[in-house]
């Protein structure tokens, strides 16, 4: 593979900048970040995956995205370091409670319907927050669904929360966030599911025990041929996270999240996302809500 060579800029004042990154070591990485995640990365995101892997770079004493390019494809560093490539490009926007109209629908519609089926009784209902990031959209199900076992005594749910982005899994499992990232949870549930920090002026919130025990996070790419789940899910939240991939990757990944679901089972998808055109086993019941049929 070419590499293009060393990249820097300096000022009039002889002082080195920081390093640039190159069209062809961008598009290097590009291909490298779609084959991998899926990920399109256009020309117009140059600039933004020469920001967030400058870090790299000076982990690893590096002063050229062309000396990191060698590393990877002609050093055999590949292995090791393509896991913190896919952590620093992954964007991994999120908040407690997201789209809240979702888990209103959730608690009005789809626990009546299922629980109707005896699904969540006889067994635990499964819940996969697919593309979870740091976890707070499955902290948000296990919140909600612990408050409807009030009024389905016996009600049982698993949740699984899965992502590509190794350092985001660690943060989900440690539940531990800054405090200001409480506040669309409802008062209520601030006092009954969070834990503030014996240090004051550390300032964050940590899920109590009660919740973080009915939750799994592991690593998942969806670009693997096949997802090697334990079990069919019955309620898939897959939001804002289709609109990262083009149409080939989209159809393919909504494929196999659909080989995931159990027949009846209810997949969410995000407000901005669509499968119009995509032929997949799903009847639609709501605004990007559909059931599998």
């Amino acid at each position: 593979m070419n590499v293009a060579a060393p990249s820097t800029v300096t000022s009039s004042e002889g002082a080195l900048d920081a390093p640039k990154l190159g069209q062809r070591d961008f598009d290097t990485l590009a291909q490298l970040i779609e084959s991998h995640a899926g990920i399109r990365m256009p020309p117009t995101k140059r600039t933004m995956v020469e920001g967030r892997l400058r870090r790299r770079l000076r982990q690893h004493g590096m002063t050229s995205y062309a000396e990191y390019c060698r590393f990877l494809f002609k050093d055999g560093g590949l292995d090791e370091e393509l896991s913190h490539l896919i952590d620093a490009i992954t964007t991994n926007k999120t908040e407690f409670f997201r789209e809240p109209k979702h888990f209103d629908f959730l608690v009005s519609h789809t626990l009546p319907d299922m629980l109707s089926r005896n699904i969540g009784t006889h067994r635990p209902m499964n819940f996969w927050s697919a593309g979870s990031s740091i976890g707070a959209e499955a902290y948000t199900l296990a919140m909600i669904l612990s408050d409807q076992q009030v009024v389905y005594p016996d009600f049982r749910f698993h949740i699984l929360g899965t992502d590509v982005c190794t350092t985001v899994l660690q943060t989900a499992r440690k539940a531990i966030y800054p405090e200001e990232m409480a506040e669309p949870i409802p008062h209520d549930m601030r006092r009954r599911y969070l834990m503030r920090s014996r240090n004051r002026q550390a300032a964050t919130i940590r899920m109590a025990p009660e919740v973080r025990v009915l939750t799994d996070f592991r690593q998942l790419n969806f670009m693997d041929e096949a997802y090697k789940l334990r079990e069919r899910q019955d309620v898939v939240f897959c939001r804002n996270v289709i609109i990262y991939f083009d149409n080939v990757v989209r159809t393919a990944v909504l494929s196999r999240i659909c080989e995931c679901i159990a027949p009846g089972g209810y997949l969410f998808m995000g407000h901005s996302e669509t499968i119009t055109g995509i032929r997949l086993p799903l009847r639609q019941v709501a605004p990007t809500v559909h059931i599998r049929t």
